[in-house]
Formats: structure tokens, C-alpha cells, sequence
């Protein structure tokens, strides 16, 4: 019997995780978008909550009760309207929000966010080059607010876990940058945020 009341509550509670989410400034939307290749090598690589591949993140922001996401994409940072960004994606996305500690940092971090709009997206993936990528972005913005690194860096690959070899994607990629290949260097990725000790996933839409 109480096996029993321990599935039923688990199934009441995923099901509530899933559809009682109302967004909120600050909130991180973890997407694992369809890039083809390239998201399939970033995937290989990263983890994310529960093992989930994330290859995007934006940062909620609500003006004027119209709901956006301030993101690192395309060619810039940009801010995109909730429901251009979550087109991205065919999958569900999760939703991250601080732990309430840190909750009082989100202003200045959407601050800094906002006056990065306009900023070249970073597509040589170098951390601190004058440019962002998406996780890049909320990195430096809650390393701003906070003023101490809130989330963590990590060493980046860009080589196949099974054969210890550069992905043909990454090669081609940098070749036509015409850079090596940042082995090594520090960086960040949705993956990693989302696994976070600082955020709780605590939904996900669609």
C-alpha cells in the first residue's frame, strides 16, 4: 500500500512540475534546439538536468506584462518575444530560477543583459572576447551582479567522447574561422547551468 501512495504521489508531482509554471524576471529557459550537426556535437559533450541535452538558454524577461527572452542568437544579443523563442524548439523546455538567495541579483543581471543588446554573438565560443554566446551571456551577467561567478567554468571540448577525436563539424568550423580549435579553454554551456546548485528546475513548457 504505501508503494503504492509512493508511485501515485511521484506521478501527481511530475504532473504538477509540468503545468503550474508561471514565468517570472530572471527565470532561465533551457531549449534543446535543432541545429543539425552542430547541436549533435555540443550534445555529445554536455550534460544537462536529469541528462537532458539543452544547446540554447535565454534569460525571462517581463515588461509591461508582455513576456521576453534576452538571449545571445543569431547574429547579436537580442531580446526575443516568449513566443518567437520557445518556436525553437519542438521539445519541451525547462525553466530555472534561482534558489532565493540569490534571487536579489537578478535586476542588476537583467540590467547588464540588457545593455548588452546589439553585442556580435560569439561565434568563436572564447570566453571573454568581446562578443557572447548564449550561456556566455547569463555567465557575465550574474558574474556582474554577483560580483564573483555565480554559475562555473569549465574546461570546453570539442572532441567525441568515443574516439577521443575533434568532431568533423568542429573541424570544418574552425577551419573556416580560420583559428584552432579552443581545446581546453574555459567556457560555459546550457548544460552545465542547468545542473547548477545556485537554480531549481522547477517545470517545463512548450
Amino acid at each position: 500500500m504505501k508503494f503504492r501512495l509512493s508511485i501515485l504521489l511521484i506521478i501527481i508531482s511530475l504532473f504538477g512540475f509540468s503545468q503550474n509554471v508561471k514565468l517570472k524576471t530572471g527565470d532561465l529557459l533551457f531549449q534543446s534546439m535543432n541545429c543539425g550537426p552542430l547541436c549533435e556535437a555540443i550534445n555529445e559533450v554536455t550534460e544537462g538536468y536529469q541528462g537532458k541535452d539543452f544547446s540554447h538558454l535565454g534569460m525571462v524577461y517581463i515588461k509591461n506584462d508582455s513576456i521576453f527572452v534576452i538571449e545571445a542568437a543569431g547574429k547579436a544579443v537580442k531580446v526575443t518575444p516568449y513566443e518567437t523563442f520557445k518556436t525553437y524548439t519542438k521539445e519541451e523546455m525547462f525553466v530555472g530560477r534561482l534558489k532565493r538567495k540569490y534571487r536579489k541579483y537578478i535586476p542588476k543581471a537583467v540590467a547588464f543583459s540588457l545593455q548588452q543588446v546589439g553585442v556580435p554573438y560569439d561565434d568563436e565560443y572564447l570566453y571573454n572576447n568581446g562578443k557572447y554566446y548564449c550561456s556566455e551571456l547569463i555567465y557575465d551577467a550574474f558574474l556582474f551582479a554577483y560580483k564573483k561567478p555565480l554559475f562555473d567554468l569549465f574546461p570546453m571540448t570539442f572532441k567525441s567522447p568515443k574516439s577521443n577525436e575533434y568532431f568533423e563539424v568542429w573541424a570544418d568550423y574552425y577551419e573556416k574561422l580560420k583559428m584552432e580549435i579552443p581545446e581546453g579553454q574555459l567556457g560555459c554551456n546550457p548544460g552545465g547551468i542547468s545542473t547548477s546548485d545556485k537554480l531549481k528546475i522547477i517545470g517545463t513548457l512548450r
